[in-house]
């Protein structure tokens, strides 16, 4: 049994610094393949450099919400170089947060588009970020959404209304370590058994999102890949499937979104 993490930041600077014996780690636990995040154009090119350099891992290429800002006139044709690479797999981290606005709403919207409009160009899933925008999320992607091969809604943490939107466009959901948050994760507890079986994914969002069920409670504050399956446990039992169950869906959703890993197909 083997699980999939298409959730890894591996980029930050309290993973890359060890990210051999991160992912090291993570294959000791059993969670064999990895999604290393693209969040701007530099992070992008360091994600693939490290996907080619470690087994089992591939890579997104984007801008995040955050650093929408911070884009280059150029950035599309910069993800457009990057996205050729075998390793990078989905246009992304993309989209909207109102949250924090560290970019101003009208400039994430702009680049959020015209990311969206990349992905449809190359044919390749896009991966997506909202905090607190949905609204604004779904009216941009549903201009694009009729084209695009898939959508993969990452570090899904809302409730039953929210996925029911989701789910009206197919997206993929992928759930982290939120779910085993008994102060703020009862809404995404809810709306879980819900989630369509093969549109279901599990991430760690390292290195945040420490599950709060694991036992003994972890030292560091650090949340890693190998982790995952503490998220696995708690969305198996919401699910009511066993966790052999659990890992063949999510393996096989996981390879048909983001296509075969570079050592070879995973066993369901």
């Amino acid at each position: 049994m083997s699980w999939v993490d298409i959730g890894v930041n591996l980029t930050a600077s309290t993973l890359q610094q060890r990210a051999d014996v991160v992912i090291a780690d993570a294959i000791q636990a059993s969670v064999t393949r990895q999604v290393i995040v693209g969040t701007s154009v530099a992070e992008s090119k360091q994600a693939l450099a490290l996907a080619d350099a470690l087994p089992g891992c591939i890579a997104t290429v984007g801008v995040h919400p955050h650093d929408a800002v911070n884009a280059n006139a150029d950035f599309i044709s910069q993800l457009q170089d990057l996205a050729k690479h075998p390793l990078a797999r989905a246009i992304g981290e993309c989209g909207l947060d109102y949250n924090r606005n560290y970019s101003p709403p009208d400039v994430q919207r702009k680049v959020f588009a015209a990311q969206l409009e990349l992905a449809v160009e190359l044919q390749m899933p896009v991966y997506l970020h909202e905090r607190d925008a949905i609204g604004d999320q779904l009216a941009i992607l549903d201009r694009y959404i009729d084209a695009l091969p898939a959508a993969i809604v990452h570090c899904f943490t809302g409730g039953t209304d929210a996925l029911a939107a989701y789910k009206e466009r197919d997206c993929y959901i992928g759930v982290t370590g939120w779910v085993c948050d008994e102060r703020r994760g009862v809404a995404l507890q809810a709306a879980v058994p819900e989630i369509s079986r093969n549109r279901l994914l599990l991430e760690t969002d390292a290195p945040y999102l420490m599950p709060r069920t694991i036992r003994p409670r972890p030292k560091s504050r650090t949340n890693v890949p190998a982790n995952l399956p503490w998220v696995a446990e708690k969305v198996a039992e919401l699910c009511e499937l066993s966790l052999a169950e659990l890992a063949a869906i999510t393996t096989s959703n996981a390879q048909r979104v983001f296509g075969i890993w570079p050592h070879g197909e995973l066993a369901p």
